[in-house]
This record gives structure tokens, sequence and C-alpha cells, in this order.
């Protein structure tokens, strides 16, 4: 399911966002799923779009958010918390 989510968003995310950052703990269980999101989908994301910027900030302790920064500044964030890799509701920004 993930999979088919990063290949149909893959092309559209520059017309809409600007910027994703994606942050999360190296090591808490609640960001198992980003992690795990990030190791399996990562590469086949950043290939369908190399000139969109995808941040990944890791920090010890943080609560995994997605981050997303559209035009003229505006920028909104959904919690990760505890989510599966194939993260339901990833891109409902």
């Amino acid at each position: 399911m993930a999979a088919a989510v990063v290949r149909s968003v893959g092309s559209k995310l520059s017309r809409n966002v600007r910027e994703i950052r994606i942050h999360l703990c190296q090591s808490s269980a609640a960001s198992q799923g980003v992690r795990d999101f990030i190791e399996q989908h990562y590469v086949e994301l950043k290939k369908a779009n190399p000139e969109f910027p995808i941040l990944i900030r890791e920090c010890s302790g943080v609560q995994p958010k997605l981050w997303a920064r559209y035009d003229f500044g505006k920028e909104t964030n959904v919690s990760l918390n505890n989510l599966n890799v194939e993260l339901p509701g990833l891109w409902s920004l």
C-alpha cells in the first residue's frame, strides 16, 4: 500500500508542496514506523522527485511529525506517532 501511495504521490509533490520535513527519534518506539517507511520507501520517493526537498531530521526524544511547507511559507504538520510502515494518512496534508 505505501509503495502505491509513493508512486501516485511522486509526480504530484512539487505542484502543491514546496518542501517536506520528517522529524523523528533514532531510537524511540513511537518513531519505529517512520524509520521503517524511510528505510523502505525514501529511495523510490526521491527517485520520483529528484529536485524536490525531502528532509529527514533525527533528534533524540522528539515526537515524529511530518511537516509540509507550501507557497508563501505556509506550513502544516501531522503527527506520525506510533504509525506503522504503511503510514495511513501520511499524504492527507
